[in-house]
């Protein structure tokens, strides 16, 4: 496996959390990381920019002050994701408080660029990109990622339309570095087969959405266990960008999920808020096609050993 040092020995179960915008939120983050899994929130879910250092103040002091009581068992590192658009006029700010906080793992989405790298590499930190395909992931090392995220069709939220084993072979033919895989993987046999095909961690969203500590309605959280992979619908619409959303979710704000107009990204818009797009995501709820097994809702801490045992079954089932 091509772990980060910042890794090693940190996790009980190979995962990162995915950033959930809206949903993550400082208790979510702490509990993924004291299971043993990397948890991570985008900075813009902490409005205004004096929360979200708020928000890193609790993170880092609760996480070591667990970590001083744990010593045998420290918890998993925290990651902030950093929207690399030029409509997130929070960016700077957002950026000197990571620099501030030393924030460990810095994920940046829909952008890459240099001076955010080496920004984070100023004090030990590391940058894992997203990207859709193999182009963007030659752009992302090239400009200074320590390692990428395949976004691969099924997703939650913003994401490609390769086939996960296809997207992670012409990776793999050149990266030898950090690689996470993205893409329905909601149960320990996804975990597994991701480092099948060539991944080092599974990146998992919308089974977190399903948590007793996700800053989401019931009736979201409700809609995820009552889902299935055909009820994702696939829509350029709601963001400018193609992401995967809840079929109940957009028939419920009155729109035909089969009759969607498109849209394009010159709509994105991540800037401080207030913006009928941030209205949008509170009502069209993304998800990925791994609903399916999702079941009930439960803490963080119990669906992350669900997915420990499932992926020791899955480990023993092939002798691994």
């Amino acid at each position: 496996m091509s772990l980060p040092d910042i890794l090693k020995g940190r996790l009980s179960i190979p995962v990162v959390g995915s950033p959930l915008f809206i949903i993550s939120n400082p208790d979510l983050v702490i509990a993924q990381c004291k299971a043993g899994v990397v948890g991570s929130f985008p900075s813009l879910n902490a409005r205004p920019v004096e929360v979200f250092e708020q928000w890193l103040q609790r993170i880092t002091s609760e996480l070591a002050e667990y970590d001083a009581q744990h010593p045998e068992r420290p918890s998993a590192p925290f990651a902030v994701n950093q929207i690399v658009h030029k409509s997130n006029d929070r960016l700077e700010q957002d950026l000197a408080l990571c620099v501030k906080y030393k924030v460990p793992i810095v994920i940046t989405s829909l952008g890459a660029r240099e001076d955010v790298n080496n920004a984070v590499h100023s004090y030990g930190g590391i940058v894992l990109h997203d990207v859709i395909n193999n182009f963007y992931a030659k752009k992302a090392i090239e400009k200074g990622a320590d390692g990428l995220i395949a976004v691969a069709a099924g997703a939650g939220g913003h994401a490609g339309t390769l086939s996960p084993f296809a997207l992670i072979h012409e990776i793999r033919e050149w990266f030898d570095g950090p690689l996470l895989l993205s893409g329905a993987i909601s149960n320990g046999n996804a975990i597994l087969a991701a480092q099948a095909a060539g991944a080092d961690l599974a990146y998992i969203g919308s089974a977190f959405i399903a948590t007793t500590e996700a800053n989401a309605d019931q009736a979201y959280k409700d809609m995820i266990v009552d889902s299935t992979a055909s009820e994702i619908v696939y829509s350029n619409l709601f963001t400018g960008v193609h992401g995967n959303y809840l079929k109940k979710s957009i028939i419920n704000s009155g729109l035909d999920p089969e009759a969607l107009p498109e849209s394009d990204p010159s709509k994105m818009n991540f800037g401080s808020g207030g913006s009928s797009k941030a209205k949008a995501w509170r009502d069209i709820w993304g998800a990925g096609q791994g609903v399916g097994a999702v079941k009930q809702v439960v803490p963080a801490a119990e669906l992350i050993s669900r997915l420990q045992a499932e992926y020791q079954v899955a480990r023993e089932r092939l002798a691994l």
